[in-house]
């Protein structure tokens, strides 16, 4: 005879985030550091557990906002982690989501369970809690795919900014060199970016040129494959 749905043993779900940053030509990552156990006193990605009222994006905002003092946020799910020990208090389902943010445009607060809410280079990484390094590292390897197809970048830089600080932040999210006439050709044939003609002020002997994102750009228009050198 089969069960009834009240004698089936439930796991938890949580939301876990990965906050990636970019700033000073640095991609870093937002790490809190917990104040209760298990993990106390370590760094850990932000996360919660899912409330019955809530889907998995209402538990999103409320984890930014409650851990960080952050909202409305690039999001996008990133993938399902379902290790039976991935929790010592229990059978815990985490569900990973990573967002993109301009650091200088958020005011960031650790919340009333950390000790303490910082960014970490992500060639810099503390150890984590729990299985938050494979969330990690998945996240920033899907990132790395996704700005070759997806015009997610401009969440990371400010409305207005050069070819030159598109290019550097290419340059460091894929760990690599990118030959940079051929990167500025693909960039601008693909509509990427509109001239805002308008220059950047305040560099000696130089003015460049200020673009911003083309935002009616169709997803499905855009892809560029970098050449590195």
């Amino acid at each position: 005879m089969a069960k009834l749905f009240h004698e089936y043993k439930n796991p938890s779900l949580a939301v876990d985030l990965v906050i990636f940053g970019y700033h000073d030509n640095t991609l870093s990552v937002l790490l809190l550091n917990r104040k209760e156990e298990p993990f106390k006193d370590c760094w850990t990605l932000p996360g919660g557990f899912l409330q019955m009222e809530e889907t998995f994006l209402d538990t999103c905002s409320r984890i930014l906002k409650t851990k960080t003092g952050m909202d409305d946020v690039f999001l996008e799910q990133l993938y399902s982690f379902d290790g039976p020990g991935r929790d010592p208090r229990g059978r815990v389902i985490a569900v990973g989501y990573y967002a993109l943010i301009n650091p200088s445009r958020f005011n960031i607060i650790a919340g009333s369970m950390a000790n303490d809410v910082k960014w970490f280079d992500v060639h810099k990484m503390p150890k984590l809690g729990f299985d938050h390094q494979d969330i990690f590292q998945l996240a920033l390897q899907r990132l790395k795919s996704k700005i070759l197809y997806d015009p997610v970048g401009f969440e990371l830089l400010d409305e207005l900014f050069t070819i030159t600080e598109l290019h550097e932040l290419y340059e460091c999210i894929l760990g690599t060199t990118i030959d940079r006439r051929n990167f500025r050709r693909k960039i601008l044939d693909a509509g990427y970016v509109i001239n805002t003609g308008t220059k950047r002020e305040g560099l000696q002997n130089r003015h460049p040129e200020l673009y911003k994102f083309n935002k009616k750009l169709k997803k499905n228009s855009f892809q560029i494959n970098v050449n590195v050198s």
